[in-house]
């Protein structure tokens, strides 16, 4: 008698399956039309495309509210990044650099005011002998 461990036993996910809402649009008008005619059942349909039920009335929903209209002639993923935006972005960044710098800049031309006109005065007294003696 062998003994079925659980390091034995793998797990096989099957992964998440999503469908275009253009193809949602022509199962839900292929339904509607096998309703009406009358020569497939939804339960056909459903099994020849490999779907639940349940997916068919959230689909229907979806119609419904209007998502699938939204989506039916808009491209898969993430809409592209404005190229004009992002140029404003990296041209803020450089400003508030340039900005900093500047303000740098001008503190230290102050402090070299400062130092000219102490080494200035320093200067004046060391040329005029009669300044502060007697």
């Amino acid at each position: 008698m062998t003994m079925v461990s659980d390091d034995d036993v793998t797990e096989v996910r099957r992964a998440k399956r999503s469908w275009p809402a253009q193809y949602k649009l022509d199962i839900l008008n292929e339904i509607e039309a096998a309703k009406e005619s009358g020569a497939t059942t939804v339960q056909e349909i459903c099994r020849r495309e490999g779907l639940y039920s349940s997916l068919i009335c959230e689909w229907r929903k979806q119609r419904d509210a209007g998502a699938l209209e939204g989506l039916r002639d808009g491209k898969a993923g993430r809409p592209k990044k404005d190229p004009v935006r992002a140029e404003l972005a990296r041209l803020r960044g450089r400003v508030t650099s340039l900005e900093q710098e500047l303000e740098t800049a001008t503190e230290l031309v102050e402090a070299q005011g400062k130092v000219s006109a102490l080494l200035q005065e320093m200067s004046r007294k060391s040329a005029n002998p009669n300044n502060g003696r007697r």
